[in-house]
């Protein structure tokens, strides 16, 4: 099969079209013929070599890839729920820029019919993501005002319009000025440029009562003690992401006299079976409404295989407003 293996660690260049041996079939397996795979900041950090030389996320350490959509062409002995032929998508510990790939069946999803391979390609990673943070840790509600950090990319328009469709006000931020009116025209209600303003600020003058329940936030260290002043009483910090640092200033007495809590999560740390809860919880409340396409991923340009390494360096330059994805 054609792969785009990582020849080193590095910028996108050590991303080369290299033929190698189909991925093993392991018991709960199925093996699928990739159409399209969706593009992740994590995958920056892998083929940079942040992960270490072996990045171990589980189905392969040459080829980077974290979700996939196509159709399956084998199945092991222990997988169950799937046949020949039948479309999925879903979530890969490696292995998705290529034209075939391994994953665990309980990692899997049905591809709704009416939805297009590069759509659902780039459903997986990003919205099961959002859904855990938003909705699983993030426990929101109904009502709820939610503030979202860094919505441009594919996982911030997923929780965008997640917390929209459940009923909840999301504030957003943002550095890009054409990505305020694509975000307002999302749904959100308030959309704060971080490059000039302070989002406290502008969350204790603009919102209702000044502060919000929940805050999803990829940043780090420089938002930390902004986020929890940010936080009413009772409210939750969900940090899927480190982008600014990993040392910052956590006022106790905020946390502790307002009752909040932090909590953090990265989806390689999770045992295969807490990813397939994930997945499950995820297919259960979503896939419905992505089958009647009131809830779809942002899909700003796509590449063949052979250009992966043009679509990281347009990740990494260009800020896409939603997903990038490789066609396989």
């Amino acid at each position: 099969m054609l792969a785009a293996a990582h020849h080193g660690f590095g910028d996108p260049e050590v991303l080369q079209p290299t033929t190698m041996p189909l991925p093993r079939l392991r018991p709960n397996d199925l093996l699928v013929r990739v159409r399209a795979a969706g593009l992740n900041r994590a995958e920056m950090n892998w083929r940079q070599g942040k992960y270490g030389e072996q990045p171990g996320f589980g189905d392969s350490d040459a080829v980077i890839g974290l979700e996939m959509a196509g159709e399956v062409v084998a199945i092991g002995p222990e997988a169950q729920g799937f046949a020949i032929g039948d479309r999925v998508m879903g979530i890969v510990g490696g292995g998705a820029y290529a034209e075939y790939a391994r994953i665990d069946a309980g990692m899997a999803m049905h591809t709704p019919d009416n939805l297009s391979d590069e759509e659902a390609a780039c459903i997986p990673e990003a919205m099961v993501t959002a859904h855990h943070v938003l909705l699983h840790l993030g426990e929101m509600q109904p009502g709820a005002r939610v503030l979202v950090h860094g919505a441009g990319g594919g996982v911030g328009t997923s929780l965008m319009q997640m917390a929209r469709m459940a009923g909840a006000r999301a504030i957003v931020t943002t550095s890009s000025a054409g990505k305020h009116e694509r975000l307002r025209s999302l749904g959100a209600d308030i959309t704060i440029d971080y490059a000039s303003q302070d989002f406290a600020e502008v969350i204790a003058r603009d919102v209702p009562g000044g502060r919000v329940d929940v805050v999803i936030c990829n940043m780090g260290a420089p938002y930390l003690e902004r986020n929890l002043r940010s936080l009413e009483a009772g409210g939750r910090l969900i940090q899927l992401g480190l982008q600014g640092g990993a040392q910052g200033s956590l006022p106790m007495d905020v946390l502790m006299t307002r009752r909040l809590r932090i909590e953090g999560t990265v989806m390689k740390s999770l045992t295969p079976a807490q990813k397939a809860a994930m997945t499950q919880r995820f297919a259960q409340r979503w896939l419905p409404v992505i089958a009647q396409r009131q809830l779809l991923p942002l899909i700003e340009r796509s590449y063949p295989l052979r250009e992966a390494a043009q679509a990281h360096r347009h990740f990494e330059q260009q800020q896409p407003f939603g997903k990038l994805l490789l066609r396989c």
